[in-house]
C-alpha cells in the first residue's frame, strides 16, 4: 500500500494525486501532516511525498514515469520479468 504525504490546500500535493492516477496507481492512503508535529517536522518542506509499505520515500517533484520506474524498483523479480 502506498501513502501519500501532504498538507490540506497544497497545490503541488493536488498534482501528486494527479500523477498517481497518471500512472496507474488507484489504491492509496492520503497522510495528512498538518496539525500533527511530528509529522510536521520530518515532512514540512519535503510535502508531497509517497512512501510505500517498505519504507522507501519518493519526494516531489516526480512524474507519472519516475513514479512507475520508481515503484517497479520494488516490484518482487518474478513481477519484473
Amino acid at each position: 500500500m502506498l501513502t501519500l504525504i501532504q498538507r490540506d490546500d497544497c497545490a503541488l500535493c493536488d498534482d501528486a494525486w494527479e500523477i498517481l492516477h497518471a500512472a496507474g496507481v488507484r489504491d492509496f492512503e492520503p497522510c495528512y501532516i498538518d496539525g500533527d508535529a511530528p509529522l510536521e517536522s520530518r515532512y514540512g518542506s519535503r510535502v508531497p511525498v509517497v512512501r510505500d509499505a517498505a519504507g522507501r520515500e519518493l519526494d516531489w517533484p516526480f512524474t507519472a514515469e519516475t513514479l512507475r520506474a520508481w515503484l517497479a524498483l520494488s516490484a518482487p523479480e518474478s513481477a519484473r520479468s
